[in-house]
This record gives C-alpha cells, sequence and structure tokens, in this order.
C-alpha cells in the first residue's frame, strides 16, 4: 500500500433512525469534530465561501478544520464540499478540490428500521504532511501509509459510533 495508491478505509454502520434524523449530524462539520480526536475543531468560512447564518452547506461552500496529532503536531486545513446530496451523500475534498490531500464522503442509505451510514476516505492524491514522512523514510513508506489507514479507520468507526448514538437518542 503505497501513498500514490490513493488508499481507501472506510466503516459501516446501522442507525436505528431515518435519513432525515441522520442529516444534520452527518453535514454539521463541527458535531464530526467532536467525534474526532484529530480534528480538533471545524467551522465553515463566512459567506460566500461558506453558508450563510442559517443556511445548510452546499457544493462549493468550504470549512477550516484545525487538526492535532501527537507526531505531527498541530495543523490547519480548508476543505471544499464536492457533494452535497440531501439525506444521501456529503462529501468534501481537504485542500485542493483538483488533488486534495484526502476526500472525506459519507452515504445514507435507507433501510428498514433506519439508516446504513457509512463513511469513506481516500488518502491523497495531493501531497500532505505524510508525504514529508515518507520522504525522511521511503524504505517504510508500506508501514507508515498502513498506520495512518488504521488511524483513519478508528477515527471513523468513533465518529461513526457518535452520530448513530446522537441520531438514536
Amino acid at each position: 500500500m503505497r501513498y500514490a495508491e490513493g488508499p481507501t478505509v472506510e466503516a459501516t454502520v446501522h442507525v436505528a433512525a431515518p435519513p432525515a434524523q441522520v442529516w444534520p449530524l452527518v453535514r454539521d462539520i463541527q458535531f464530526v469534530a467532536d467525534t474526532s480526536e484529530e480534528l480538533q475543531e471545524a467551522h465553515w468560512l463566512p459567506a460566500p465561501e461558506g453558508p450563510a447564518e442559517g443556511e445548510a452547506p452546499a457544493v462549493g461552500h468550504r470549512f477550516r478544520g484545525r487538526n492535532s496529532h501527537p507526531q505531527a503536531g498541530e495543523w490547519e486545513t480548508v476543505s471544499t464540499v464536492v457533494e452535497c446530496d440531501e439525506e444521501r451523500r456529503f462529501s468534501w475534498a481537504v485542500m485542493d478540490t483538483e488533488n486534495p490531500t484526502a476526500t472525506w464522503l459519507f452515504t445514507l442509505t435507507p433501510v428498514e428500521g433506519g439508516t446504513e451510514l457509512r463513511q469513506w476516505v481516500r488518502m491523497g492524491p495531493g501531497p500532505s504532511n505524510l508525504n514529508k514522512v515518507i520522504e525522511k523514510m521511503p524504505d517504510k513508506e508500506e508501514r507508515i501509509v498502513a498506520h495512518r489507514c488504521r488511524e483513519w479507520q478508528q477515527s471513523i468507526e468513533r465518529t461513526l459510533a457518535g452520530i448513530k448514538e446522537r441520531a438514536e437518542s
């Protein structure tokens, strides 16, 4: 598994609530940050780059995220919503929409008894802080990428559990 291959990670959870109840949590970027160990906070950029007061996010809206990692330190990113299909799909590209450092996606599928909620992420193809680490230890790239994927897997599972708990309460 190499960075240039664009590895992906995903998880799915059944939420005993309809998509209409799950959707507001999925598109609430601060709630998503609250469930993450790495993403410390997220906020929409002011209109016109972000949603106006009381407006729902839409394709093209942007938000700033502040991240922290024990080995990488702190950094900020700006992400752009690239898909926003109400109660179905919500996706954003980190940094450059044409060459993102990562792309994150939620999908909501109505099922009997609620919603199948999936979160997915693809690494790259654009450069990220991980590339700096790989450049210092190219012989360990596969282990570095695998480790990052495990961290993302844990993060996704935590986020999905948080959304499930809130939607079902």
